[in-house]
C-alpha cells in the first residue's frame, strides 16, 4: 500500500503527459491521417528494392543498388537482430502509443525522468518536461520526418538522468539508466544529435567534479564515473552491429577524408566536408532573438501571405497589379537558405532562465551555462567563423557533421533545465523571492524589456528585404524604379509588423508569469496553484507557437500517403525490360535531391545526406557535366541517339551503364530513351595506366576511352596486374542478380582486367570458379577483377564478416544488462523484506 501511495503521483503524471500528447494530434490520430512529411516520403523509394528483397528471401540486404549506382544500407536501414528485443522494450516505454503521439510523449517522460533525478517534486518535474519538451524545434523536426533525430533527443535527458544519479549516490539504479537509455540512445542512431549532448555530459561531469574536490569526496565521484563507464560500454556494445558499420561507413562516405587533395585545402576540413558546406545553415547572430520572440526573423520560409499580422500592411494596390506578390516573398527574412521554423523556447522560460543564473547556486549552474553559451557561439557557424574554424580543426569529430544551427539542441536543454532549477529553489526555499527581488526585476528588465524593444523598434531586426529578393523585383519588365521601391518597402513594413505583434506577444507572456511570482512572493497564491498557473502559462505559449510549425492541417489521410507510388508511362516501358542490372537517369526530376526514381529502377541519382563521397566526386567532376552536355546533344539531334558520339559526350554514364534515361517534355509527361552507348554489366579493357595517387586516377578518368581502358591507383597493380584483352568475342554476362549477390558467366581468349560497372566498397568479396581473388579499383569508382583466359563463373558477393562478430558482442553485452536488471530486483526485494 505504503509502494501504490509512492508511485500514485509519478503514475498520474506519466497518465497526464499521454493525455496532453494525444491531445495535441487528437485531429489527424482519430481521423487516421499522417503527415506528409519530405524524408519519409524519399525513404520510400530509398528502400523499395530491400524491402522487396527481405520479403522474398526473408533476408537483409546490406547494400542497395536502386540509388546512387549502389551504396550500403548501414544508414539507410539500419537492421540487426540484437536489437530487435530493444525495439520491444521501447515500445513498452511508449506505452505503445501512436505514431506522433508517443514522440511528444517521449519527449515528457524523458525530462521528467531527469527532473526526478534531481530530486524535483512530482509537479514540479512535470512543469519543467511541458516547459522541455515542447521548444518549437523538437515540433519542427517531427513535421520535417527527421525521426531519428526526434528519437535521439528524445531518449537524451532520461540517459542523463542516470549520470545524475550515480553522481548523487546512487550507483546501482545509476548504472541501470545510464545502461539502458544509452542502448536506447545509440539504437535511435543519430550521431549528430548524441554527439551534441556529450557536450553536456562533459560539462555536468567536471561539476560533479568540482563538487566533489570542494566536499571532499573525491573517492564517489570515482567510483560513479567507474560505475557509468562500465554502463555506457554495455549501451554501446548492445549496438556495436550499427556503431562499427556506421564508423566503417562514414570514412568512405561524405563524413569521412576524401583520398583527393585539393588546390583550395582551406576550405577542406580534416574530414573531407568543405566548410562551407559544413556552415551553410548557420543560425544568424541577431537571429538567435527566437528564442525569445519565434518571429523575431520572421519564422518559417513559408509565403507572407499565410501571416495575419503581415497581411494587415499589405497594400491593395500592389496586390491588385501583382496578385500572387505576397506569395511570392517568404516570412522567413534571415541569413540561412530557408527554414521549417525558428528555435523558441518559450518567452517566460527565458525570464526564468536568466532569473536561475542569480539565484541557483553551485558548480551545476556554471556548467549548464557554459554549455549554453557553447551552443549559441556554435549555432552562428559561419557568422562567428573563427570560433567554429577552432572546433572543426581541433575538436575530434566535430567537422563530421552539417547544419551547425542545429547545435542549439543544447541551449534547449541547458535553458529548460536551469529555469525548472530556479523554480525548485523559489518552491523549496520560500523566503528566496523575498530576499532576491531586485533579480526578478532585472530578469524583467533583461526580457520583457529587451523584447518590447523589439515590439517598439522592430527595425532592429533588419534588413528586412535581401539583396536576392531586390533582384528578383528588379527583374520584372515593364516596372519602373518608383513602382519597385514601393513594393519593396511594403514588404519591408508586413515584415516589421510580423516581428512588433510577436515581440508584444512575448512581452504579454513573461508578465502574466512574472505576476504569478508575485502573487506567490505575497502568499496569494500558493506554490502548487503557482506551479499549475505557469504550468498552463508556458503549455499554451508553446503549444500555440508549435502550431504554426506542426498542424492539423499538414496531415492528409493515411490513403493518400500509402497508396503505393504510381509509375509514370515511362517508368512502365522501362520496367518492359527484363534484363539485368541495367541503370536509370531521370533528368526530369532534381536527378540528386530525389528518390522516386528508385522506386521502380537502379538510378544512377538519389538523395541521401551521406552518399558515399568517391561517387559524390564523380558527381560534381563527371556525371552533373555529362548530364548537360547529354541534353543539348538530344535535344540537337532530336533524341536519335545514333547520331550522337555517346563515347565522347557521357562516357561515366555510359560506363555505369545507364542504359535509360528519363526525359521531361514540354507538356509535362516524360519519355524513355535507350541509350545505345551504355557499356553494359562488365568488359574487358585493352589497357590500364597505373597513377601514383588519387587524384591522377581522378583526373585520368576524363582522359581515357573508358570503353577499352581503364585507369587505377598503383597500389591495385598487385592485385589486377597487365590488361591483355583485344578479344572482340570476350563477354561479360549478368546471370543472376540480387542486390548483394551478383553472378556473371565471362569468358575471353586472352584473359585480362574485367571493369564492372559497380560501385567499388571495401568489403566486397569475389570469386571465381569459387576461389577468392581480391577485387581491385578501375575509373576511381569500379569494381575490378583479373580474370584468366576461358570461360569462368564470376560471383561478386556482400555478406560482411563483421556483421556476426558484432552481433555475437550484442548478444554478451544484452545479457549483462538483463543479469544487472534481474540483480538489482534482488536486492532491492531483499533489502525490501
Amino acid at each position: 500500500m505504503n509502494t501504490l501511495k509512492k508511485w500514485l503521483p509519478d503514475v498520474l503524471v506519466v497518465v497526464l503527459f499521454a493525455a496532453i500528447s494525444f491531445a495535441y494530434f487528437f485531429v489527424p490520430v482519430t481521423q487516421g491521417k499522417i503527415l506528409f512529411q519530405h524524408d519519409a516520403a524519399a525513404s520510400v523509394g530509398l528502400g523499395k528494392e530491400l524491402k522487396d528483397y527481405q520479403e522474398a528471401t526473408g533476408e537483409t540486404s546490406r547494400w542497395t543498388n536502386a540509388v546512387f549506382g549502389g551504396m550500403p544500407t548501414y544508414q539507410l536501414a539500419p537492421s540487426y537482430s540484437s536489437t530487435d528485443g530493444l525495439s520491444q522494450v521501447m515500445s513498452a516505454y511508449h506505452l505503445w502509443l501512436p505514431d506522433y503521439v508517443w514522440f511528444l510523449f517521449a519527449y515528457l517522460l524523458g525530462f521528467y525522468i531527469l527532473l526526478r533525478a534531481f530530486d524535483f517534486r512530482q509537479s514540479l518535474a512535470a512543469l519543467g518536461s511541458i516547459l522541455w519538451a515542447f521548444s518549437s524545434y523538437f515540433l519542427i523536426i517531427i513535421a520535417a520526418g527527421h525521426l531519428w533525430k526526434v528519437m535521439a533527443l528524445a531518449y537524451l535527458p532520461p540517459m542523463i538522468a542516470g549520470i545524475v544519479l550515480a553522481y548523487r549516490g546512487k550507483y546501482l539504479s545509476g548504472f541501470i539508466v545510464t545502461a539502458l537509455f544509452t542502448a536506447f540512445e545509440v539504437k535511435a542512431n543519430h550521431v549528430q544529435m548524441t554527439y551534441y549532448y556529450l557536450f553536456i555530459v562533459l560539462f555536468m561531469v567536471i561539476a560533479y567534479l568540482v563538487k566533489a574536490i570542494r566536499e571532499k569526496q573525491l573517492s564517489g565521484f570515482l567510483k560513479a564515473s567507474g560505475t557509468l563507464a562500465v554502463a555506457a560500454a554495455i549501451g554501446i556494445a548492445i549496438n556495436i552491429s550499427n556503431l562499427y558499420h556506421t564508423w566503417e561507413y562514414q570514412k568512405e562516405s561524405m563524413r569521412g577524408k576524401s583520398e583527393l587533395t585539393k588546390a583550395n585545402s582551406a576550405n577542406q576540413t580534416s574530414s573531407g566536408l568543405d566548410r562551407d558546406y559544413i556552415t551553410q545553415w548557420s543560425y544568424g547572430i541577431d537571429e538567435t532573438m527566437t528564442l525569445l520572440v519565434p518571429d523575431a526573423k520572421g519564422g518559417a520560409s513559408v509565403p507572407l501571405s499565410q501571416n495575419e499580422h503581415a497581411m494587415a500592411k499589405a497594400d491593395g494596390q500592389i496586390q491588385s497589379m501583382l496578385p500572387q506578390i505576397y506569395d511570392a516573398f517568404p516570412q522567413y527574412f534571415g541569413t540561412q537558405p530557408g527554414t521549417s521554423g525558428p528555435v523558441y523556447v518559450g518567452a517566460f522560460v527565458i525570464f526564468l532562465f536568466v532569473l536561475s543564473l542569480f539565484l541557483v547556486r553551485g558548480p551545476m549552474k556554471w556548467a549548464l551555462l557554459g554549455a549554453t553559451v557553447l551552443s549559441v557561439l556554435l549555432a552562428w557557424g559561419k557568422n562567428f567563423m573563427g570560433f567554429t574554424d577552432f572546433f572543426l580543426d581541433y575538436i575530434p569529430m566535430y567537422a563530421k557533421f552539417r547544419t551547425v544551427a542545429s547545435i542549439l539542441v543544447i541551449a534547449e536543454f541547458t535553458i529548460p533545465l536551469l529555469a525548472a532549477l530556479a523554480l525548485k529553489r523559489i518552491v523549496d526555499e520560500p523566503d528566496v523571492l523575498r530576499k532576491n527581488m531586485k533579480f526578478v526585476y532585472i530578469s524583467l528588465a533583461l526580457t520583457a524589456g529587451v523584447a518590447a524593444l523589439i515590439a517598439l523598434m522592430p527595425g532592429m531586426m533588419g534588413p528586412f528585404v535581401n539583396a536576392q529578393e531586390t533582384q528578383m523585383i528588379a527583374g520584372i519588365q515593364g516596372m519602373d524604379s518608383s513602382t519597385q521601391s514601393m513594393i519593396l518597402a511594403n514588404i519591408a513594413s508586413m515584415r516589421e509588423a510580423m516581428v512588433s505583434a510577436d515581440a508584444w506577444r512575448s512581452v504579454a507572456i513573461i508578465l502574466i508569469g512574472f505576476a504569478a511570482l508575485i502573487l506567490y512572493r505575497y502568499g496569494k497564491l500558493r506554490a502548487n496553484y503557482m506551479i499549475v498557473v505557469l504550468a498552463v502559462l508556458c503549455l499554451v505559449d508553446l503549444w500555440q507557437v508549435d502550431k504554426r510549425y506542426l498542424n492539423d492541417g499538414m496531415f492528409v489521410p493515411k490513403s493518400e500517403r500509402e497508396m503505393p507510388q504510381q509509375a509514370t508511362a515511362a517508368d512502365s516501358q522501362i520496367l518492359n525490360d527484363k534484363s539485368l542490372g541495367y541503370r536509370v537517369l531521370n533528368f526530369s526530376t532534381s536527378t540528386f535531391n530525389d528518390n522516386t526514381t528508385s522506386y521502380f529502377h537502379k538510378s544512377i541519382g538519389g538523395y541521401h545526406p551521406a552518399k558515399l563521397r568517391r561517387y559524390q566526386e564523380m558527381i560534381d567532376k563527371y556525371i552533373a557535366p555529362e548530364m548537360q552536355a547529354a541534353m543539348r546533344e538530344i535535344s540537337a539531334k532530336g533524341g536519335n541517339m545514333a547520331e550522337i558520339q555517346g563515347y565522347k559526350t557521357f562516357p561515366v554514364l555510359n560506363m555505369l551503364n545507364a542504359k535509360y534515361f528519363i526525359l521531361p517534355m514540354q507538356d509535362g509527361t516524360t519519355v524513355p530513351l535507350t541509350n545505345i552507348h551504355a557499356q553494359g554489366n562488365g568488359w574487358f579493357v585493352d589497357k590500364i595506366d597505373y597513377v601514383a595517387d588519387a587524384n591522377a586516377e581522378y583526373a585520368g578518368v576524363g582522359r581515357i576511352d573508358v570503353r577499352h581502358e581503364a585507369v587505377a591507383d598503383q597500389r591495385f597493380k598487385s592485385v589486377l596486374g597487365g590488361a591483355r584483352a583485344n578479344d572482340s568475342t570476350a563477354t561479360v554476362k549478368l546471370e543472376s542478380y540480387a542486390p548483394n549477390h551478383l553472378e556473371y558467366a565471362v569468358g575471353s581468349k586472352n584473359g585480362g582486367i574485367v571493369a564492372f560497372s559497380e560501385i567499388y566498397y571495401p568489403g566486397w568479396t569475389a570469386t571465381v570458379d569459387g576461389n577468392p581473388v581480391v577485387i581491385g579499383r578501375v575509373n576511381y569508382i569500379l569494381r575490378a577483377l583479373n580474370v584468366k583466359a576461358g570461360q569462368h563463373k564470376v560471383v561478386l558477393d556482400f555478406h560482411p564478416s563483421s556483421v556476426q562478430t558484432t552481433e555475437t558482442i550484442a548478444y554478451i553485452a544484452i545479457v549483462i544488462l538483463l543479469l544487472s536488471i534481474i540483480g538489482a530486483g534482488y536486492l532491492e526485494w531483499k533489502r525490501r523484506k
